[in-house]
C-alpha cells in the first residue's frame, strides 16, 4: 500500500472516531511529531557531515554532475 492510500484509509478511520480524548491525543501525537521533525530537520550539521558534503560536491564537479547557472535561468 503506498503513502496515498494509507493517509486516507487513516482519515477514514480517525473520522469514525467519536471519542474526545482519543482525538485529543491523537492530535497532541501529531504535533509533537512534528515538532521534531522540525527541530531534526533544522539542527546543525556536524563538522563529519559538512566535510562529507564537500567531498560530494568536489566529485560531483569531477565527474561533470553540475549545472550552469545560466542553464538553470533557461529553465525558469
Amino acid at each position: 500500500m503506498d503513502i496515498q492510500a494509507r493517509k486516507l484509509n487513516f482519515i477514514q478511520e480517525f473520522l469514525r472516531i467519536t471519542d474526545e480524548k482519543l482525538i485529543a491525543r491523537l492530535e497532541h501525537l501529531l504535533h509533537t511529531e512534528r515538532k521534531k521533525k522540525i527541530e531534526h530537520d533544522l539542527s546543525p550539521m556536524s563538522a563529519e557531515e559538512f566535510n562529507q558534503m564537500i567531498d560530494q560536491s568536489e566529485k560531483d564537479i569531477e565527474t561533470g554532475r553540475v549545472n550552469d547557472a545560466r542553464e538553470l535561468l533557461k529553465v525558469f
